[in-house]
Protein backbone atom coordinates (compact mmCIF):
# COMPACT_ATOMS: atom_id res chain seq x y z
CA UNK A 1 0.00 0.00 0.00
CA UNK A 2 3.12 2.44 0.47
CA UNK A 3 3.76 2.06 -3.52
CA UNK A 4 0.01 2.97 -3.74
CA UNK A 5 0.39 6.02 -1.95
CA UNK A 6 3.48 7.38 -2.65
CA UNK A 7 1.65 7.62 -6.56
CA UNK A 8 -1.05 8.77 -5.75
CA UNK A 9 0.33 11.45 -3.92
CA UNK A 10 2.64 12.69 -6.60
CA UNK A 11 -0.02 12.65 -8.83
CA UNK A 12 -2.12 14.91 -6.41
CA UNK A 13 1.23 17.12 -6.65
CA UNK A 14 1.42 17.31 -10.20
CA UNK A 15 -2.20 18.41 -10.13
CA UNK A 16 -1.79 21.43 -7.31
CA UNK A 17 0.93 22.66 -9.67
CA UNK A 18 -0.35 22.24 -12.58
CA UNK A 19 -3.59 24.40 -11.64
CA UNK A 20 -1.90 26.47 -8.70
CA UNK A 21 1.45 27.54 -10.53
CA UNK A 22 1.79 26.98 -14.07
CA UNK A 23 -1.86 27.61 -14.99
CA UNK A 24 -3.02 29.67 -11.77
CA UNK A 25 -4.00 32.58 -14.51
CA UNK A 26 -6.31 31.52 -17.03
CA UNK A 27 -5.21 31.98 -20.60
CA UNK A 28 -5.17 30.74 -23.90
CA UNK A 29 -3.15 27.66 -24.45
CA UNK A 30 -0.87 27.86 -27.71
CA UNK A 31 0.19 24.97 -29.94
CA UNK A 32 3.60 25.52 -28.40
CA UNK A 33 2.78 25.25 -24.93
CA UNK A 34 0.53 22.11 -25.67
CA UNK A 35 3.37 20.42 -27.43
CA UNK A 36 5.77 21.25 -24.49
CA UNK A 37 3.37 20.00 -21.76
CA UNK A 38 2.48 16.70 -23.90
CA UNK A 39 6.18 15.66 -24.85
CA UNK A 40 6.81 16.34 -20.60
CA UNK A 41 4.10 13.99 -19.69
CA UNK A 42 4.96 11.51 -22.17
CA UNK A 43 8.15 11.41 -21.22
CA UNK A 44 6.85 10.74 -17.20
CA UNK A 45 4.97 8.25 -18.25
CA UNK A 46 7.56 6.41 -20.40
CA UNK A 47 10.23 7.25 -17.67
CA UNK A 48 7.80 5.54 -15.03
CA UNK A 49 8.36 2.20 -16.61
CA UNK A 50 11.86 2.47 -15.36
CA UNK A 51 9.86 2.32 -11.83
CA UNK A 52 7.34 -0.33 -12.95
CA UNK A 53 10.70 -2.41 -13.70
CA UNK A 54 12.07 -1.45 -10.33
CA UNK A 55 9.05 -2.15 -8.26
CA UNK A 56 8.82 -5.62 -10.08
CA UNK A 57 12.66 -6.55 -9.75
CA UNK A 58 12.60 -5.88 -5.86
CA UNK A 59 9.29 -7.05 -5.29
CA UNK A 60 8.30 -3.68 -3.99
CA UNK A 61 4.32 -4.11 -5.20
CA UNK A 62 1.90 -6.89 -5.06
CA UNK A 63 2.52 -9.24 -8.31
CA UNK A 64 -0.75 -11.12 -8.39
CA UNK A 65 -0.71 -12.48 -12.13
CA UNK A 66 3.31 -13.12 -11.63
CA UNK A 67 4.86 -11.34 -14.07
CA UNK A 68 8.38 -10.55 -14.64
CA UNK A 69 10.36 -6.99 -14.38
CA UNK A 70 10.52 -7.19 -18.31
CA UNK A 71 7.01 -8.56 -19.27
CA UNK A 72 5.84 -5.80 -16.45
CA UNK A 73 7.79 -3.27 -18.19
CA UNK A 74 5.95 -4.17 -21.76
CA UNK A 75 2.71 -5.00 -20.63
CA UNK A 76 2.85 -1.22 -18.92
CA UNK A 77 4.04 0.71 -22.40
CA UNK A 78 1.73 -1.33 -24.11
CA UNK A 79 -1.40 -0.41 -21.75
CA UNK A 80 -0.52 3.21 -21.62
CA UNK A 81 -0.03 3.45 -25.25
CA UNK A 82 -3.91 1.62 -25.79
CA UNK A 83 -5.11 4.24 -23.27
CA UNK A 84 -3.57 7.28 -25.02
CA UNK A 85 -5.02 6.10 -28.56
CA UNK A 86 -7.79 5.99 -27.63
CA UNK A 87 -8.04 9.36 -25.70
CA UNK A 88 -7.75 10.69 -29.31
CA UNK A 89 -11.41 9.42 -29.95
CA UNK A 90 -11.88 11.65 -26.79
CA UNK A 91 -10.77 14.98 -27.72
CA UNK A 92 -12.66 15.37 -30.77
CA UNK A 93 -15.89 14.82 -28.17
CA UNK A 94 -14.64 17.25 -25.98
CA UNK A 95 -13.83 19.44 -29.09
CA UNK A 96 -17.56 19.39 -29.75
CA UNK A 97 -18.89 20.02 -26.51
CA UNK A 98 -16.51 23.21 -25.77
CA UNK A 99 -17.92 24.60 -29.17
CA UNK A 100 -21.63 23.76 -28.14
CA UNK A 101 -21.31 25.48 -25.26
CA UNK A 102 -18.99 28.53 -26.64
CA UNK A 103 -16.41 27.96 -23.81
CA UNK A 104 -13.54 30.68 -24.06
CA UNK A 105 -10.31 29.00 -24.84
CA UNK A 106 -8.42 30.74 -21.71
CA UNK A 107 -11.28 28.73 -19.44
CA UNK A 108 -10.91 25.30 -21.17
CA UNK A 109 -8.00 24.35 -18.99
CA UNK A 110 -10.13 24.88 -15.86
CA UNK A 111 -13.03 22.65 -17.19
CA UNK A 112 -10.75 19.87 -18.06
CA UNK A 113 -8.43 19.76 -14.67
CA UNK A 114 -11.78 19.43 -12.94
CA UNK A 115 -12.65 17.00 -16.01
CA UNK A 116 -9.95 14.67 -15.20
CA UNK A 117 -10.05 14.70 -11.17
CA UNK A 118 -13.48 13.30 -12.02
CA UNK A 119 -12.30 10.88 -13.96
CA UNK A 120 -9.34 9.88 -12.02
CA UNK A 121 -11.97 9.10 -9.27
CA UNK A 122 -14.77 6.85 -11.73
CA UNK A 123 -11.52 5.14 -13.26
CA UNK A 124 -10.22 3.76 -10.03
CA UNK A 125 -13.44 2.93 -8.98
CA UNK A 126 -13.72 0.64 -12.93
CA UNK A 127 -10.43 -0.60 -12.53
CA UNK A 128 -10.88 -1.96 -9.05
CA UNK A 129 -13.95 -3.38 -10.23
CA UNK A 130 -13.13 -4.82 -13.40
CA UNK A 131 -10.17 -6.37 -11.91
CA UNK A 132 -12.33 -8.05 -9.55
CA UNK A 133 -14.51 -9.33 -11.27
CA UNK A 134 -12.14 -10.96 -13.88
CA UNK A 135 -10.18 -12.61 -10.95
CA UNK A 136 -13.65 -13.89 -9.62
CA UNK A 137 -15.65 -14.85 -13.05
CA UNK A 138 -12.92 -16.13 -15.99
CA UNK A 139 -15.93 -16.24 -18.66
CA UNK A 140 -15.76 -12.09 -17.88
CA UNK A 141 -13.39 -11.86 -20.51
CA UNK A 142 -15.22 -12.98 -23.29
CA UNK A 143 -17.84 -10.82 -21.89
CA UNK A 144 -15.79 -7.75 -22.27
CA UNK A 145 -14.31 -8.59 -25.94
CA UNK A 146 -17.64 -9.18 -27.14
CA UNK A 147 -17.87 -5.57 -26.14
CA UNK A 148 -14.72 -4.66 -27.34
CA UNK A 149 -15.66 -5.85 -30.95
CA UNK A 150 -18.96 -4.54 -30.67
CA UNK A 151 -17.39 -0.75 -29.91
CA UNK A 152 -14.85 -1.24 -32.95
CA UNK A 153 -18.04 -1.84 -35.30
CA UNK A 154 -20.11 1.07 -33.78
CA UNK A 155 -16.98 2.92 -33.90
CA UNK A 156 -16.69 2.29 -37.68
CA UNK A 157 -20.18 3.16 -38.45
CA UNK A 158 -20.56 6.27 -36.33
CA UNK A 159 -20.46 9.59 -37.74
CA UNK A 160 -19.08 12.31 -36.19
CA UNK A 161 -21.57 14.58 -36.97
CA UNK A 162 -24.70 12.81 -35.15
CA UNK A 163 -23.12 13.95 -31.79
CA UNK A 164 -24.98 17.48 -30.26
CA UNK A 165 -24.45 17.69 -26.31
CA UNK A 166 -27.52 19.99 -26.40
CA UNK A 167 -29.63 17.47 -27.99
CA UNK A 168 -28.62 15.09 -25.42
CA UNK A 169 -30.42 13.53 -22.63
CA UNK A 170 -28.00 14.48 -20.07
CA UNK A 171 -28.52 18.13 -20.49
CA UNK A 172 -32.00 18.17 -21.03
CA UNK A 173 -32.48 16.00 -17.67
CA UNK A 174 -29.62 18.84 -16.01
CA UNK A 175 -31.98 21.65 -17.05
CA UNK A 176 -34.87 20.24 -15.03
CA UNK A 177 -31.96 19.92 -12.20
CA UNK A 178 -31.42 23.01 -11.77
CA UNK A 179 -31.74 26.79 -13.87
CA UNK A 180 -29.17 26.88 -16.26
CA UNK A 181 -27.57 30.05 -17.19
CA UNK A 182 -26.37 30.69 -20.89
CA UNK A 183 -23.90 33.69 -19.50
CA UNK A 184 -20.77 33.24 -18.25
CA UNK A 185 -18.77 35.34 -15.28
CA UNK A 186 -15.23 34.31 -15.65
CA UNK A 187 -14.58 31.08 -14.85
CA UNK A 188 -17.63 30.26 -12.39
CA UNK A 189 -19.69 27.31 -12.50
CA UNK A 190 -22.47 29.13 -10.86
CA UNK A 191 -23.49 32.64 -11.04
CA UNK A 192 -26.68 34.60 -9.35
CA UNK A 193 -29.00 36.07 -11.44
CA UNK A 194 -32.17 37.67 -9.47
CA UNK A 195 -31.64 36.05 -6.47
CA UNK A 196 -31.27 32.50 -8.49
CA UNK A 197 -28.35 30.39 -8.35
CA UNK A 198 -27.89 28.95 -11.98
CA UNK A 199 -24.98 26.55 -13.48
CA UNK A 200 -23.31 28.43 -15.94
CA UNK A 201 -22.16 26.92 -19.04
CA UNK A 202 -18.78 25.75 -17.61
CA UNK A 203 -20.38 23.82 -15.55
CA UNK A 204 -22.58 22.14 -18.40
CA UNK A 205 -19.39 21.54 -19.96
CA UNK A 206 -17.98 20.34 -17.36
CA UNK A 207 -20.71 17.48 -15.93
CA UNK A 208 -21.31 16.54 -20.06
CA UNK A 209 -17.33 16.17 -20.28
CA UNK A 210 -17.46 13.94 -17.07
CA UNK A 211 -20.15 11.73 -18.42
CA UNK A 212 -18.85 11.06 -21.52
CA UNK A 213 -15.40 10.13 -20.36
CA UNK A 214 -17.32 7.18 -18.18
CA UNK A 215 -18.69 6.06 -21.55
CA UNK A 216 -15.33 5.88 -22.75
CA UNK A 217 -13.85 4.32 -19.45
CA UNK A 218 -16.10 1.32 -20.79
CA UNK A 219 -14.31 0.78 -23.17
CA UNK A 220 -10.79 1.83 -22.68
CA UNK A 221 -10.56 -0.16 -19.09
CA UNK A 222 -11.67 -3.54 -20.70
CA UNK A 223 -9.33 -3.02 -23.31
CA UNK A 224 -6.18 -2.21 -20.95
CA UNK A 225 -7.23 -5.34 -18.66
CA UNK A 226 -7.02 -7.43 -21.92
CA UNK A 227 -3.24 -6.94 -21.79
CA UNK A 228 -3.22 -7.53 -18.02
CA UNK A 229 -4.64 -7.53 -14.89
CA UNK A 230 -2.49 -6.67 -12.74
CA UNK A 231 -3.96 -3.70 -10.55
CA UNK A 232 -1.49 -0.98 -10.20
CA UNK A 233 0.24 -1.42 -13.74
CA UNK A 234 -3.69 -1.01 -15.16
CA UNK A 235 -4.27 1.68 -12.53
CA UNK A 236 -0.85 4.01 -13.54
CA UNK A 237 -0.97 3.20 -17.25
CA UNK A 238 -4.23 4.64 -17.05
CA UNK A 239 -4.13 7.60 -15.07
CA UNK A 240 -1.09 9.21 -16.53
CA UNK A 241 -2.76 8.64 -19.98
CA UNK A 242 -5.05 11.00 -18.82
CA UNK A 243 -3.19 13.29 -17.36
CA UNK A 244 -1.51 13.93 -20.55
CA UNK A 245 -5.23 14.33 -22.04
CA UNK A 246 -5.57 17.60 -21.50
CA UNK A 247 -2.32 18.94 -23.31
CA UNK A 248 -3.16 16.57 -25.82
CA UNK A 249 -6.31 18.14 -26.22
CA UNK A 250 -5.24 21.61 -27.38
CA UNK A 251 -2.25 20.13 -29.26
CA UNK A 252 -4.44 17.83 -31.78
CA UNK A 253 -7.53 19.14 -31.13
CA UNK A 254 -6.92 21.75 -33.70
CA UNK A 255 -5.50 18.88 -36.20
CA UNK A 256 -8.38 16.79 -36.24
CA UNK A 257 -9.33 17.31 -39.58
CA UNK A 258 -6.06 16.80 -40.79
CA UNK A 259 -6.01 13.10 -38.80
CA UNK A 260 -9.37 12.22 -40.50
CA UNK A 261 -8.16 8.35 -41.03
CA UNK A 262 -6.94 7.76 -37.30
CA UNK A 263 -10.40 6.59 -36.60
CA UNK A 264 -9.63 3.40 -38.63
CA UNK A 265 -6.39 3.04 -36.43
CA UNK A 266 -8.52 3.27 -33.36
CA UNK A 267 -11.18 0.50 -34.85
CA UNK A 268 -8.16 -1.71 -35.89
CA UNK A 269 -7.21 -1.20 -31.68
CA UNK A 270 -10.07 -2.25 -30.11
CA UNK A 271 -11.02 -5.12 -32.67
CA UNK A 272 -7.70 -6.68 -32.34
CA UNK A 273 -7.83 -6.26 -28.67
CA UNK A 274 -10.87 -7.45 -28.37
CA UNK A 275 -10.04 -10.73 -30.54
CA UNK A 276 -6.98 -11.01 -27.98
CA UNK A 277 -9.17 -11.21 -24.98
CA UNK A 278 -11.58 -13.74 -26.97
CA UNK A 279 -9.10 -16.25 -27.40
CA UNK A 280 -7.35 -15.41 -24.24
CA UNK A 281 -7.96 -18.74 -22.79
CA UNK A 282 -6.52 -21.00 -26.07
CA UNK A 283 -3.96 -18.81 -27.45
CA UNK A 284 -1.43 -16.48 -25.92
CA UNK A 285 -0.36 -13.28 -28.05
CA UNK A 286 3.09 -12.06 -27.17
CA UNK A 287 3.11 -8.36 -25.88
CA UNK A 288 5.73 -7.37 -28.68
CA UNK A 289 2.90 -8.59 -30.84
CA UNK A 290 0.21 -6.52 -29.33
CA UNK A 291 2.87 -3.38 -28.95
CA UNK A 292 3.39 -3.15 -32.70
CA UNK A 293 -0.01 -3.76 -33.67
CA UNK A 294 -0.75 -0.42 -31.65
CA UNK A 295 1.84 1.46 -33.42
CA UNK A 296 1.52 0.11 -36.77
CA UNK A 297 -2.00 0.88 -36.56
CA UNK A 298 -1.67 4.58 -35.12
CA UNK A 299 1.49 5.35 -37.53
CA UNK A 300 -0.87 3.86 -40.42
CA UNK A 301 -3.95 6.19 -39.71
CA UNK A 302 -1.57 9.38 -39.62
CA UNK A 303 0.29 8.41 -42.98
CA UNK A 304 -3.09 8.02 -44.76
CA UNK A 305 -4.18 11.41 -43.56
CA UNK A 306 -1.06 13.07 -44.74
CA UNK A 307 -0.69 11.04 -47.70
CA UNK A 308 -4.40 11.05 -49.22
CA UNK A 309 -5.92 13.68 -50.12
CA UNK A 310 -8.93 14.54 -48.69
CA UNK A 311 -11.65 14.69 -51.72
CA UNK A 312 -14.04 17.13 -49.44
CA UNK A 313 -11.84 19.86 -50.05
CA UNK A 314 -11.29 19.27 -53.71
CA UNK A 315 -12.43 22.71 -55.82
CA UNK A 316 -13.77 21.95 -59.60
CA UNK A 317 -12.84 24.34 -61.79
CA UNK A 318 -14.91 24.68 -64.10
CA UNK A 319 -13.90 25.98 -68.14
Amino acid sequence: MLVWGVFIAFIILFLALDLGVFNRTPHVIKTKEAAIWTSIWITIALGFSGIIFWLFSEGLVDNPTGLTPENAVLKYITGYLIELSLSIDNVFVIAVIFSSFAIPQKYQHEVLFWGIIGAIVFRALMIFFGVALINKFDWIIYVFGAFLLFTAFRMLTHKESEFDPKKSKVFRYMKKLFPISYKMDGDKFFIKRMGIRAATPLFVALIIIELTDILFALDSIPAILAITSDPFIVFSSNILAILGLRSMYFLISRMLTKFRFINYSLVIILAFVGIKMLLSHNVEIPEWLSLGVIGISLAGGVLASLLIPDSSNTVIKED
